[in-house]
């Protein structure tokens, strides 16, 4: 007991004035924190504990993915694959492939042609929703009529599915664009069937949200429409780098789904802010095909039905990469390549709902639970001075510590600290009180069982530690799976609890015990003040 190293006694006060040194930018105004990020050297900390979207406020946009943009995607790919099939069979149409509502429907008036390519267009109509050998209701539907008329329709799962993985994708997207602002814990949820929430801590410009975000910006590569092409397979699209309109035809080429990276940079000739991108294997294969089919003509990259590119094809491009040129400012050229990098959304997104928002449950909860945690705080502190003595200002003052190394955790780790958070700092302090409560007692124990005082402190610690430790490991666990398994809020408190029962081992066991070796090595005490 008396034998506590020298360098654990260092050890254990470099981490508290690392901790008090971590949390010292928390205190400051926020002027004077930018200030300091701007002066002092990278490596000295001055980052402030983050606060969630119920505490300092922050951006909140509603968003809903556009079901019809969904299903008009999904005939055109079902348009593709019919026309890749009827290819691949050689069979002879009648009118061409068109579209009717949620339909395919071409005329195939040979029964052999028919027969061989059938078998092959059911094989489209997967069940919706099918994985690990579940089987749910088809995607489409194929009839075929007496006049050698085959329709392929698509299904009410088929939308629902598509609009379902639609929102998955769309929620995995929006959350890698928020990351690029470099904000903490956005909460970015599914909100109904075809809707998704996005809130952002501390984001007081929507505006500047809604840009990263790019609500509609959907990237795809088309050929210009020749002079002669049917008007039912062209569209119309504006220019962003000029006035008037410029026809293109409505089959998509490449989709920007297939970009793996994107990044600004300068044409070497003009000097102008471009876009460098770079496609996957199956992106890449797909543009060097388009483009070695299409030698001389133009060759329009569309971002939100808007032609911002018609490069002229030169010659096959084959490396699976090139670069988007639209008159570009720096900063819309750096916002582009994050858009690109961050993926394509699936489908069009329209805003609901937009607002800043102030703290979510309203500041007089928020002053009652700053008061709860102050209250806990104040009252723990008595009992303990007024229960153990000498020893419960030990434990006060491993309290005190305990609450600035979480703090200090939560710094280190830039996780958001939300009102359920403050919650499980509150849990903690109890639970740090009650480990010092078990060695007490123990050492009571110890002591009105006529032991020597040196035999009754090391005992009662020694025998104490396993129990502490069984109870904190149990708890440790549960804030594990909450953290694992939960989201927003519950993730905030999971991480408190957390760090709370990990500074809990050190304060109340071990920084305990240094402080209670040393008023004995100093005060050499013939009896225990508890």
């Amino acid at each position: 007991m008396l034998r506590f190293a020298r360098w654990k006694v260092v050890s254990i006060l470099a981490m508290t004035l690392v901790s008090i040194f971590l949390i010292v930018p928390s205190l400051l105004p926020a002027d004077l924190r930018s200030a300091m990020q701007k002066t002092l050297p990278h490596w000295v900390p001055t980052q402030a504990i983050v606060l969630g979207l119920d505490l300092q406020g922050g951006a909140h946009l509603l968003l809903e993915v556009d079901s019809n943009d969904v299903l008009r995607s999904q005939l055109n790919n079902l348009r593709d694959d019919v026309r890749r099939i009827l290819r691949e069979e050689n069979a002879r149409l009648t009118g061409g492939i068109g579209l009717q509502g949620r339909m395919v429907q071409v005329r195939v008036p040979d029964a052999g042609d028919r027969g061989r390519a059938l078998p092959k267009l059911r094989a489209l109509a997967i069940p919706a929703g099918s994985s690990l050998g579940a089987v749910g209701a088809p995607v489409y539907e194929i009839n075929e009529q007496a006049d050698g008329l085959v329709q392929i329709i698509v299904t009410e799962a088929g939308v629902n599915e598509r609009v379902r993985r639609a929102v998955d994708q769309t929620i995995e997207v929006l959350r890698r664009r928020v990351d690029a602002l470099g904000t903490t814990e956005p909460n970015i949820q599914r909100q109904g069937a075809d809707r998704v929430l996005v809130q952002v801590p501390g984001l007081q410009d929507t505006n500047r949200l809604k840009e990263i975000l790019g609500t509609t910006a959907k990237l795809e590569f088309r050929m210009v429409a020749d002079a002669g092409a049917n008007p039912a397979d062209v569209d119309q699209l504006d220019q962003t780098d000029q006035p008037g309109k410029i026809p293109v035809e409505k089959r998509v080429m490449v989709e920007g789904e297939d970009l793996t990276d994107a990044q600004p940079s300068f044409d070497q000739r003009s000097g102008e802010p471009i876009v460098n991108f770079r496609f996957n294997i199956r992106g890449g294969q797909r543009f060097g095909e388009a483009t070695s089919a299409n030698v001389g003509r133009p060759f329009a990259i569309v971002l939100d039905n808007k032609v911002i590119s018609a490069p002229r094809i030169l010659g096959p491009i084959t490396g699976g990469s090139g670069q988007i040129s639209g008159r570009f400012t720096v900063e819309q050229a750096n916002n582009l390549s994050i858009l690109l990098r961050a993926g394509a959304l699936p489908a069009k997104l329209s805003i609901v709902e937009e607002r800043t928002v102030g703290p979510g449950l309203g500041q007089d909860s928020i002053e009652a639970g700053k008061r709860a945690a102050y209250v806990a705080g104040v009252l723990v502190f008595c009992y303990m001075l007024i229960t153990y003595g000498v020893f419960g200002i030990f434990a006060d003052l491993a309290l005190a510590i305990h609450i600035i190394m979480i703090f200090a955790g939560l710094v280190l780790l830039q996780a958001t600290l939300t009102l359920p958070g403050i919650a499980g700092i509150v849990l903690t302090i109890g639970m740090a009180v009650d480990s010092n409560v078990l060695i007490y007692e123990r050492i009571r124990e110890e002591s009105r069982a006529g032991r020597s005082v040196v035999s009754a402190l090391d005992a009662g610690f020694n025998r104490a530690f396993a129990t502490i430790i069984d109870s904190q490991s149990t708890m440790f666990v549960a804030a594990v799976i909450l953290y694992f398994l939960g989201s927003g809020p519950v993730r905030g408190f999971a991480v408190s609890l957390g760090l709370g029962i990990l500074t809990t081992v050190v304060t109340a066991v071990t920084m305990t015990r240094m402080m209670i070796a040393l008023w004995f090595r100093f005060g050499r005490p013939q009896k225990l003040p508890i």
